[in-house]
């Protein structure tokens, strides 16, 4: 099933996705499917009577995952980490589909990171890999936008890689995935610019869950951003970056400088 998050007439909604790409419609819900049962209203939508929204707005946080694909810690001259590098977002970096993406007055070199975005259901703590599925809601696109820079000069990444905006999420929750292998594309200005698989992460989805929970009380709606294969590269304002996973949909957003 794929869940939206939309705004129509001033008031904001969840609903059912379906249909084939380019004839979706929304089956509107009532409530958070994140903590109430999913009830249809009746009421059914086209994608062009709504605008849509991050899908979840983290109640805690995002944690993010860095060097997770060797290809990318190559491409970054970093050695491929032993246990999953972990790092954390604000949830006021969380924007939705076709979002700009406000390139900060502190850095001129801000680079595009394609995701696999998990989200979790349930309240949980110290969760053993094999039971990780319990607690995952879905899975939606990400786009890990990070101040190179910043990353670089500050010696740690909260300024680079968490300022507004910075963390783009839809276009949808898709809550029924096998990310053993997806294909992971990220194209700027329609330029393919990474073309990867969740095959090559170093720590999958279960490893990262249960990393994340050993660290972490995670909450309902809080996210893991999985990390990135290589083609990272800089966005300029004017541009468009659009992130692909297959089996969710496409999470497009203008670059601009404010």
């Amino acid at each position: 099933m794929r869940i939206a998050r939309f705004t129509r007439d001033d008031d904001i909604s969840y609903g059912f996705v379906e249909g084939e790409p380019g004839d979706e419609r929304l089956h509107v819900i009532t409530g958070d499917p994140l903590y109430t049962q999913l009830k249809p209203t009746g009421v059914v939508v086209g994608m062009d009577e709504v605008r849509l929204l991050a899908p979840v707005i983290p109640r805690s946080k995002v944690v993010g995952v860095g060097r997770n694909y060797r290809d990318h810690a190559r491409e970054m001259g970093n050695e491929v980490p032993t246990s999953p590098l972990l790092f954390l977002v604000p949830n006021t970096a969380v924007v939705g589909p076709d979002d700009p993406i406000v390139l900060p007055e502190f850095s001129s070199e801000v680079d595009y990171e394609g995701e696999l975005a998990v989200v979790i259901g349930r309240i949980c703590k110290d969760v053993p890999r094999e039971r990780a599925s319990e607690v995952v809601y879905g899975y939606t696109c990400a786009n890990d936008v990070t101040a190179r820079d910043a990353q670089r000069g500050d010696g740690q990444w909260a300024r680079a890689k968490g300022f507004d905006s910075s963390c783009p999420l839809g276009p949808w929750i898709s809550t029924e995935l096998d990310t053993s292998g997806l294909s992971l594309r990220t194209r700027l200005d329609g330029e393919l610019v990474q073309d990867g698989t969740t095959a090559d992460m170093v720590f999958d989805v279960p490893d990262l869950v249960a990393a994340v929970s050993a660290a972490f009380t995670l909450l309902p709606g809080d996210v893991i951003l999985t990390g990135t294969p290589a083609g990272v590269g800089r966005m300029e304002p004017g541009q468009r970056v659009e992130v692909e996973v297959e089996g969710i949909g496409t999470l497009g957003n203008p670059v601009v400088f404010r």
